[in-house]
């Protein structure tokens, strides 16, 4: 079961460790940079590296349960990315960069929908004391239309034009966050994760293939 301060996960049950970051670790970043994504649009997932000798794999988790990666029946690979030409809501899931030797980048969940309204908010944790922009979008035209935004299921405040910046958020800010415009509907929830000044980065480990770093600091059970 989730209590209110933790993410969800509709996945198998993996651990996320926190360890001190390697210098062949990778970062996976997310084209456009949105965890939410309507049904149709064009997706680009990549890999950055410093050593490319490493030889990193974009794989994902999805509501199946199986572990698969691109071009394995989905996505398009060029180099250290992965096009989704036309993602659909079973593309939900969790995404990750794996090397031959093992050792896993931060993991990234994306949440696709058939709906009218997602939720453009940052897909990777993001800073204490930084400001963050929310961003409530409609599928037709206009996309910025007056919305009300929620964390953790309670009102947090309504925006004429669909944009709420959090200025200098702490630890306090972290929480489950989602939208809703008048006439077109609610957005999915996505969790926003806020860090520290310590640089640390995410390591997966499933129960049938454990290779974290034995640094690990805390580890989370995700249901």
């Amino acid at each position: 079961m989730f209590t209110s301060n933790q993410p969800e996960c509709h996945f198998s049950l993996v651990l996320i460790s926190l360890l001190s970051c390697t210098t062949n670790q990778a970062r996976l970043t997310v084209s456009p940079s949105s965890s939410q994504f309507f049904k149709g649009d064009f997706v680009s997932l990549s890999c950055e590296e410093d050593d490319s000798s490493a030889g990193w794999t974009l794989r994902r988790n999805t509501s199946k349960g199986n572990t698969t990666q691109c071009g394995d029946g989905w996505g398009t690979s060029a180099n250290l990315s992965c096009d989704i030409s036309y993602i659909v809501e079973r593309d939900s899931g969790v995404y990750w960069c794996e090397s031959r030797e093992g050792p896993i980048s931060n993991m990234v969940n994306l949440t696709v929908t058939d709906g009218s309204v997602i939720l453009q908010s940052p897909v990777l944790p993001v800073m204490e004391g930084d400001d963050v922009t929310l961003l409530c979008k409609t599928k037709t035209t206009p996309s910025n239309l007056p919305a009300a935004f929620f964390k953790d299921g309670v009102f947090i405040g309504n925006e004429s034009t669909g944009h709420m910046t959090i200025q200098h958020v702490s630890r306090s800010d972290e929480g489950l966050y989602k939208c809703d415009i008048s006439g077109h509907g609610e957005s999915p929830s996505s969790w926003i994760t806020v860090t520290g000044d310590t640089l640390t980065c995410l390591c997966f480990c499933s129960f049938q293939h454990s290779q974290c770093d034995d640094n690990l600091m805390t580890v989370f059970a995700l249901f």
